[in-house]
């Protein structure tokens, strides 16, 4: 797989700071049909580092509603990928 469709976006929030500061572990939010492997071969291609460890897991859509109508959300791919000690990645630095 292309590592460009694998990877759509790293993920931004206060839990997510909390563990990259803490614990140095990034969060992405992946494609839906993307492996562990493909993950881990994205993230050493596209940003030259060393990974130790992937985790993923699938998140539910929100219930949306507007009105009587109650729609469904997308559900969404995230990985928590842990790199090998003293390596960092500078996207999430500046």
């Amino acid at each position: 797989m292309n590592p460009y469709s694998v990877i759509r976006k790293p993920a931004l929030s206060e839990k997510s700071d909390l563990v990259r500061e803490s614990e140095g572990k990034y969060t992405f939010e992946i494609s839906r049909d993307a492996t562990k492997a493909d993950v881990k071969a994205a993230i050493e291609k596209l940003f030259e580092v060393e990974v130790s460890r992937v985790n993923t897991c699938i998140t539910r859509g929100k219930y949306r509603r507007r009105g009587a109508h109650v729609s469904l959300g997308s559900k969404k791919k995230k990985a928590v990928v842990t790199l090998k000690q003293g390596q960092k990645l500078d996207i999430f630095e500046s």
